[in-house]
């Protein structure tokens, strides 16, 4: 199973167990209204911020490789031009 699978799952988990936490407590409806509420925004706050993190961390990677690429590039093309000219100086 992936990570992010589990993330999910473990989040799920929690959200489900706050959920129902608070509708079996003893409490008037509308404190536990707003206690549902409390817990929604909460849960919600933490998967924008594992959502940010996770876009931030793919953004890191994907910058990191389009480097490597742009490098292996212009090393080939380096590699190209010196074999052209060597090539050249062989048949003349």
């Amino acid at each position: 199973m992936s990570a992010q699978k589990v993330l999910i799952g473990v989040i799920a988990g929690v959200a489900a167990g706050a959920l129902l936490g608070v509708l079996f407590a003893p409490d008037k409806g509308s404190v536990t209204r707003k206690k549902i509420m409390s817990k929604g925004h909460d849960i919600a706050d933490g998967l924008k911020d594992k959502y940010e993190d996770l876009l931030a961390n793919i953004t890191e990677k994907f910058e990191a490789a389009k480097e490597e690429a742009t490098a292996a590039f212009e090393k080939s093309k380096n590699h190209a031009k010196d074999f052209k000219k060597d090539h050249k100086a062989e048949t003349v």
